[in-house]
């Protein structure tokens, strides 16, 4: 397979127990405002987070078949210029930071770890 992909991930999303507590977790650290949703006639519920046209984007999912983790797949949020700040909100708003800022090799920014109010392990990325 030859073929090369504009970008490797199109969708994500973070489960959650509570979907409303998640909303202002992420909310809180990432400074922005989520759009609820639902996903039709299954009653699932979701909170989109705020994307470009074009860019990747995902939610945070409340629903039966998916639940919080902290050893399942990683999600790293984008959070440019802003890390710092972004690091410095999780404990108040219910998190616990557990790999603190990071460079990144090779000049490609850096990044910090955390467990989300749901017990997600989520990165946090900076190209700056």
């Amino acid at each position: 397979m030859d073929k090369q992909l504009k970008s490797a991930a199109a969708w994500f999303e973070i489960p959650c127990a509570d979907l409303d507590r998640a909303q202002r977790f992420y909310e809180t650290i990432l400074g922005c405002r989520m759009q609820k949703d639902d996903f039709g006639d299954s009653g699932d519920l979701m909170c989109v987070f705020p994307a470009e046209a074009g860019g990747v984007a995902g939610a945070l999912v409340k629903r039966p078949l998916q639940q919080p983790s902290s050893s399942g797949t990683m999600v790293y949020l984008n959070c440019d210029g802003e890390l710092d700040g972004t690091i410095a909100r999780v404990p108040g708003a219910g998190g616990t930071i557990l790999m603190k800022r990071t460079p990144v090799p090779g000049g490609f920014g850096a990044f910090a770890c955390l467990k989300d109010s749901e017990g997600n392990h989520v990165g946090l990325h900076t190209a700056i």
